[in-house]
Order: structure tokens, then sequence, then C-alpha cells
């Protein structure tokens, strides 16, 4: 089944694995959260965003609307420094085969293993109120790491849950933008 990719807000064709829908779905960056509070001069301040955090949810919107909810069968992680971030997420349906001998894999042994597999790291900078960029350094998908590559999302914190939601990236608006729903690990 051919399926379209999101990775970095950036489109590619999927492969026809035929081991289900296999989304590659844009930095799910996570922890690019902007938590509200007020220091003790009265003005507004961004806690840290640091830490640990897993996707749970994504809301694909469009013709088909669509929600995946990411449990034991799709491992992630993100980990938020102070400027940096970095993500490796498996988006399959199961577990991704094993090939008895790499060496001697099939190019569609080869696409059921690497895939589905999702790995970037990058900056990203506040840049509205509730509003933020993030610039992948590496990829697995090169298009993501191109020079002037980035993507802008909306976003919203409620306790130890945020929403990241597609809003641009260097090519324009997403016309039907993918809401991610991330939790904190720690």
């Amino acid at each position: 089944m051919n399926s379209e990719y999101i990775f970095s807000g950036i489109r590619d064709q999927g492969s026809a694995s035929g081991k289900g829908i296999v989304m590659k779905l844009s930095i799910v960056l996570a922890g690019v959260v902007l938590l509200s509070s007020v220091r003790i001069d009265g003005q507004a301040q961004r806690a840290s965003m640091q830490g640990v955090w897993r996707v749970a949810e994504v809301q694909i919107a469009g013709s088909k609307p669509q929600t995946i909810v990411f449990g034991e069968a799709r491992p992630n992680l993100t980990i938020i420094t102070p400027k940096y971030y970095s993500r490796v997420e498996v988006q399959s349906d199961g577990p991704r085969p094993i090939p008895a001998d790499i060496a001697k894999a099939t190019a569609d042994e080869l696409r059921a293993v690497w895939g589905p597999f999702v790995a970037e790291a990058g900056t990203y900078e506040f840049t509205g109120a509730d509003v933020v960029t993030m610039k992948p350094i590496a990829s697995k998908s090169p298009a993501a790491m191109a020079p002037g590559a980035f993507i802008v999302y909306g976003f919203k914190q409620t306790g130890d849950t945020i929403w990241l939601t597609q809003q641009k990236n260097q090519s324009g608006p997403f016309p039907s933008p993918v809401t991610f729903k991330l939790v904190r690990v720690e």
C-alpha cells in the first residue's frame, strides 16, 4: 500500500511494504512547549521545556481525517535541551522484521526495516507567544537537512502534555496540518 509520509514537513512517497500504514511524521519535537508562568517582577516568562517526551497521539487533518494512537508497537522518544532537540521513532503497526542476512536483504526487506524508522536532531527557538520554529541539523531524511529547511508549529500545553500543530515550512503553509500530542516521560 502506498502511503504519503510526512517527515519534517517535507513529503516523500512511501514504500509498498504491506505492513500497514507507516507515517513519517514531522518533527515531533516534542518538548518545544511554552509553559506560561509569572516571574517575581510580574512579567510572563517561559518555563524550561527541557526533558524527555513521547508522542502519544497524532491527528491528521484533511479530507480523510485520521487519529493514530502511539502505543507499545510505536516506540519513540524526544529529548529537549535549552536549544536543541533529538528524536527517534518507530512508525509501524507492529514490530519491524529482522533480516536473516542484512548483506543479502532485498530492497523491499530493507525498506520494511528502515522505512518506519525516523531519526532527527536540530535546534529550535520560540518565535512567538504560541509559536516555535525548528531547524533540523541531522536527519535520516536528506530533504529535512536541506539548507534553509525549517518547520513552524503552533503549540499549547496543559500540565505534562503538549500539542504541536504544523503551520508552515520553507515551502509554505500546510493545507492539512498534523497535530502531535506529546506527554512528558521525565
